[in-house]
């Protein structure tokens, strides 16, 4: 497997980057879409995720780095190198749902829909980005049979041989999982929800499906002795359930 797609002016253009690049144009196209759906600003909401995008990438990098800081400080030129992957999806999301969100407060906007309109565009970048670890041949999963890996396509199992060994093709599990939550987003959105459930459903939803595969992995970031992606996840599907039942009780009173 080459993780480099072809050469430019003597630099190796990886297809890590050209998919999470991808990844991205698809959620900026999708958002003029899901801005219509919600009958929010368009231009705004580009905006904010002009502003956001950067600071995504920016955040995933620095979580990584923050829980890898052992290798980072004997090894500084490499905090930099993206090029071989090492962004952490949840410090993504944070700063880059953050800087949107700080930026849509400032405009006096309402935040929650501008949130239910971004974040089906969120989950169909992150199933594409997903195809990036596949490349690098990262964000696996444990050693599997060879009989286990003949279920999948051919240049899934080719992908996943690696140093002599079969791997749980976890990239793959997530990618899918995306699209499904994908989808389900994108039916809320047409059956117009009432405000927060989409964001809270993409929560929950994407929180469940990483909190199993991520227990698959072999690459996870730890904190005491825990894997922080599954932590984060637990706290995501409470969040998810936390907002169900208060905006159940919150409905019940307005009907008393």
């Amino acid at each position: 497997m080459d993780p480099v797609a072809f050469e430019l002016f003597g630099i190796d253009i990886a297809w890590y980057g050209i998919l999470i690049s991808l990844g991205m144009l698809v959620a900026l196209g999708l958002s003029n879409y899901t801005s219509r759906l919600k009958k929010i600003n368009y231009d705004l909401l580009l905006n904010a995720v002009l502003i956001a995008l950067p600071c995504a990438i920016i955040g995933a990098r620095l979580y990584y780095v923050l829980f890898s800081l052992d290798y980072y400080l004997n090894n500084p030129i490499q905090i930099i190198n993206i090029r071989e992957g090492g962004l952490a999806i949840h410090g993504g999301l944070i700063f880059g749902i953050g800087s949107g969100v700080i930026y849509l407060l400032k405009k006096k906007e309402n935040i929650i829909k501008y949130v239910d309109a971004t974040v089906p565009c969120i989950v169909i970048a992150q199933a594409i980005g997903r195809w990036g670890n596949f490349m690098n041949q990262e964000a696996h999963g444990g050693e599997v049979t060879k009989e286990f890996i003949s279920r999948f396509p051919e240049f899934i199992q080719k992908g996943m041989f690696i140093n002599g060994a079969y791997y749980h093709p976890t990239f793959l599990y997530e990618s899918v999982w995306n699209v499904g939550i994908f989808i389900i987003l994108m039916i809320m959105l047409f059956k117009k929800v009432r405000d927060g459930y989409t964001t809270f459903t993409y929560i929950g939803l994407y929180s469940l499906g990483r909190f199993f595969i991520e227990g698959m992995r072999t690459d996870s970031l730890y904190i005491g002795g825990m894997r922080i992606a599954q932590l984060v996840s637990l706290l995501g599907v409470v969040a998810m359930i936390g907002f169900i039942v208060f905006d159940q009780v919150i409905r019940k009173k307005q009907r008393q």
